[in-house]
């Protein structure tokens, strides 16, 4: 669940302005996710957010520029060594099988490596679909994929 709650304040950050943890729960609960006060508090902790001032001279949330770049290498081996069960390649598409109801977690943390190389993700139940832009870029992503299976 934090992970999906996560990637969902990230794309409500990106689409509009959040002064406050209250607007932020709001818009979370709008998109069918609950959360405490207090669950949002660690979760702007987590997701590194800075209060930046706008035009108009109020403060609002946004997301740093690149995402848990410190801390993404170990969330990924993390993820992919607890749901992960295999990966599979065709041209541009890797398939990855994981354990049931882990594809979105496996998705969320693909998405937040932020590579130009990923066109998507999509997620079912235990099945993740990455697509990448050229079959060079699957054939490199499924080896970084391997490796952190291993």
């Amino acid at each position: 669940m934090k992970p999906m709650r996560h990637k969902m304040i990230l794309q409500i950050l990106q689409k509009e302005t959040v002064e406050t943890q209250e607007e932020l729960a709001e818009r979370l609960r709008e998109h069918g996710i609950d959360a405490t006060q207090a669950t949002i508090s660690r979760d702007i902790k987590e997701l590194k957010l800075q209060k930046t001032l706008t035009d108009n001279g109020r403060y609002r949330y946004q997301a740093p520029a690149k995402i848990f770049e410190p801390e993404l290498d170990t969330r990924l081996r993390n993820i992919f060594k607890e749901s992960v069960v295999s990966a599979d390649r065709a041209k541009n598409i890797i398939v990855l099988r994981t354990l049931p109801g882990l594809a979105p977690a496996a998705c969320s943390a693909i998405d937040a490596m932020q590579l130009d190389e990923i066109v998507g993700t999509l997620a079912g139940d235990d099945t993740a679909i990455v697509i990448l832009r050229e079959d060079n870029h699957a054939v490199d992503f499924s080896e970084k994929i391997s490796d952190l299976l291993r």
